[in-house]
């Protein structure tokens, strides 16, 4: 006979992998349901701790892919800085072959 505390490990082990494949929409708007049933109140208190826990994955969730889109953001934006750079380089030499005092 399987215990209610095996029931909930194997859920939440399964649970897991599902949360890691959660895009940002779909965590942001689970932990706004999460925070909402924890502000209505009326559960109980393993109730309460097991929606905390929760809504800590989630945000955790969240923070992961944010932090991914700033890494991106940045990535493109040095590329782009050198790119500038490097356009710049190549037309103050072409100026300088132009120029016949040079």
């Amino acid at each position: 006979m399987t215990s209610d505390t095996d029931t909930d490990t194997d859920t939440a082990g399964t649970a897991g992998a599902a949360r890691s494949e959660l895009s940002y929409e779909q965590a942001r708007g689970e932990l706004v349901r999460v925070v909402q049933q924890l502000e209505t109140g009326g559960a109980t208190l393993e109730e309460s701790l097991a929606l905390w826990e929760r809504g800590e994955e989630l945000a955790r969730i969240c923070r992961e892919w944010l932090e991914g889109a700033r890494a991106r953001l940045d990535a493109v934006l040095e590329a782009e800085a050198a790119a500038e750079e490097e356009g710049e380089a190549e037309s103050d030499s072409v100026a300088d072959d132009d120029d016949p005092t040079a």
